[in-house]
């Protein structure tokens, strides 16, 4: 079949078992030659592609409402949906969003890219169609490893409780984007392997009807024995214990199995969660024998071999240096401990994990509790390493707050991904954390200018007793600095001169820093003398090298890879004021205040202008300034 002759999910409806298997391996061959371009969340859609098909088969999208949790695995629902012919775009700038996204198509209804959403979404859809008087179903599809979110915990209470109608999809491949962890994953584990309930339940009932009633003694002993039926064939039947109907588990690559339970839970009153067992990168061997969540989403890669297409010889990933130097320090303080939730992987802990396998703590997808967990730590003493990306430490705001600076405590928050991540979008960009980090009081905020100033940056942080102190990083690789062999500890709040100048200063640091030295060489050529800091204290500033700036009536251009409102140029905008600095030139120049949608780093950059022609141009305004007034 030609996915891209695909309008919209209607014409599934006349097809047979044995075409809607045919049409399950062209999706599966597509995905895998158009991602291997492309790069994006192969494993978890080849996962979910029968599930997918039998959702828009037994349902009526867009009046039926799926809501995709995370959003990785909305794939093959934007192919069903008449999107296979911007597969060419995917993640790229101005193409087809890695997430559901409402302005693509009226099928998305819930947008996504951080997890454990989709439950409480989807009841506040369900109060709103029940208001309303709709007949609709509402069906959020929920992963095993984002079911571990407190908020999807919150949210099954709240939903048993009320007994409204609705279907929640587990999809359970025991994997997140690594393997997962904790005891539900473990209760899950036993669900696997406990075979059918509802069928027992259904036949225990019926035979019981048929037994003629004896008064309330009779009716009481059937219940009871009921309930001692389902502990019998389902052990810990969590689900049903929160009010929910629970049906499976079943096989969720088989169409048969699929459509019986589907039709059975839209029958079904209240609420229903359909235990869903599917194969993350299945029909893919790479993806499909992947254990650790490498094949969980890829850049290109080769499809005969399942080689990832890389650079030769990269410099050395951000992650890994991080948490490299983090192991070494480790080797020597047997303080040290590390925290993630659910990214041992993308943190690159794997080495750290090997090594102190008593010291590293993977959480699961529980923001919140990691944070709390290295304040608990803390307060013994020990030397706790939070390592979390930037888009997920704002799921965790309150906890850095009220647990972690409130209480001084001695944290070491790595925040990775910082900055404008590209291809996964607005809901990962890293330009939030300085605004909502800086205004926290204790907190120390940092940033290097390259990974040589990296790894003795996590040494200070290692090395600093206290209280907070947060280092940001980029995604991806650094940019290939000689590495000093011995680790150095840099003085709390200094910045460091990397160019003289005496016509205007600029202040920046990590991934702007090579943009601000191209614009100070053009403008040497024309005559104009620029000053450039590696200002890699966020927080607190070099108050010194600020006041000398201010007092010589320098001009000032911020430059951070970072929203405005409240970030390094507000700071520095405050310091002037606070200091009776009110005539000062400073100009600003980061995130504007919108969310900033996927594409190539560089791609974003120029469209928000933060380009080298941009910084030329205030420089030359404020140098002119200057001029003037002299």
């Amino acid at each position: 079949m030609d996915l891209l002759d695909i309008k919209d999910p209607k014409f599934l409806k006349d097809l047979s078992i044995k075409e809607l298997e045919a049409l399950s391996e062209d999706i599966r061959s597509f995905l895998i030659e158009k991602l291997s371009v492309t790069g994006g969340h192969i494993g978890p859609n080849l996962g979910v592609v029968e599930l997918t098909i039998a959702l828009h088969k037994c349902f009526d999208s867009p009046k039926d409402k799926f809501l995709w949790d995370v959003g990785h695995q909305s794939y093959v629902h934007k192919i069903l949906t008449g999107r296979a012919g911007q597969f060419d775009t995917l993640r790229q700038y101005k193409g087809l969003c890695g997430f559901p996204k409402m302005v693509e198509s009226e099928h998305d209804v819930w947008e996504t890219g951080h997890s454990s959403t989709s439950l409480s979404a989807a009841m506040g859809m369900v109060i709103a169609r029940d208001l309303k008087k709709e007949d609709s179903h509402i069906i959020p599809v929920i992963g095993d490893g984002a079911l571990t979110g407190g908020m999807a915990l919150e949210a099954l209470n709240h939903i048993g409780h009320e007994q409204k109608n609705m279907i929640v999809i587990l999809n359970d491949n025991e994997m997140s984007i690594a393997p997962n962890v904790g005891a539900l994953h473990n209760v899950l584990g036993r669900l696997r392997t406990a075979g059918k309930y509802h069928w027992v339940k259904d036949e225990l009932e019926m035979l019981l009807k048929k037994v003629p009633a004896v008064g309330g003694k009779l009716a009481s002993t059937a219940e009871r024995l009921k309930d001692s039926l389902k502990y019998l064939f389902v052990s810990g039947m969590f689900f049903e214990e929160m009010g929910f109907t629970y049906l499976g588990p079943i096989d969720g690559h088989n169409y048969e199995e699929l459509f019986e339970n589907l039709r059975y839970a839209k029958k079904t009153e209240g609420p229903v969660l359909l235990h869903v067992i599917t194969k993350k990168g299945k029909g893919y061997d790479p993806a499909e024998s992947d254990t650790v969540g490498t094949w969980h989403g890829t850049g290109p890669y080769k499809i005969e071999t399942g080689d990832f297409v890389k650079p030769v010889n990269p410099p050395p990933a951000w992650s890994k240096l991080v948490s490299e130097t983090v192991r070494k320090l480790a080797r020597k303080d047997e303080r040290i401990v590390a925290i993630t939730p659910a990214m041992p992987v993308g943190s690159k802990l794997e080495g750290f994990a090997s090594e102190f396998p008593d010291r590293m703590f993977d959480v699961g997808i529980a923001e919140q509790h990691a944070a709390t967990v290295a304040a608990g730590l803390a307060t013994q003493k020990m030397k706790p390493f939070l390592a979390i990306y930037s888009t997920f430490l704002q799921r965790a705001y309150d906890q850095v707050l009220h647990d972690i600076c409130r209480q001084n405590l001695n944290v070491f928050i790595g925040i990775d991904r910082a900055g404008l991540v590209g291809a996964d979008g607005e809901t990962h960009q890293g330009v939030f954390d300085i605004a909502f980090m800086r205004h926290l009081p204790n907190m120390v905020l940092m940033m290097p200018k390259d990974e040589n100033e990296g790894q003795h940056m996590v040494n200070t942080a290692l090395s600093y007793e206290d209280g907070p102190i947060a280092m940001r990083f980029p995604r991806g690789n650094g940019i290939g600095v000689p590495m000093d062999e011995t680790l150095k500890q840099i003085p709390i709040g200094s910045w460091e001169v990397l160019k003289e100048g005496k016509d205007a200063a600029i202040l920046t640091f990590g991934t702007t820093i090579p943009m601000a030295m191209e614009a100070a060489v053009l403008l040497e050529k024309q005559g104009y003398s620029i000053k450039v800091v590696n200002a890699r204290f966020i927080k607190p500033l070099d108050e010194k090298m600020m006041s000398e700036l201010l007092g010589s009536n320098m001009p000032i251009l911020t430059i951070e890879e970072a929203v405005l409102q409240g970030g390094f140029g507000s700071a520095v905008l405050e310091y002037a004021h606070e200091q009776g600095f009110h005539h000062a030139e400073i100009d600003r120049i980061g995130i504007p205040d919108e969310f900033i949608e996927h594409g190539s780093v560089n791609e974003l950059l120029k469209e928000i202008g933060m380009t080298t022609d941009e910084v030329v141009k205030r420089l030359v305004m404020l140098a002119g300034k200057k001029q003037k007034r002299a």
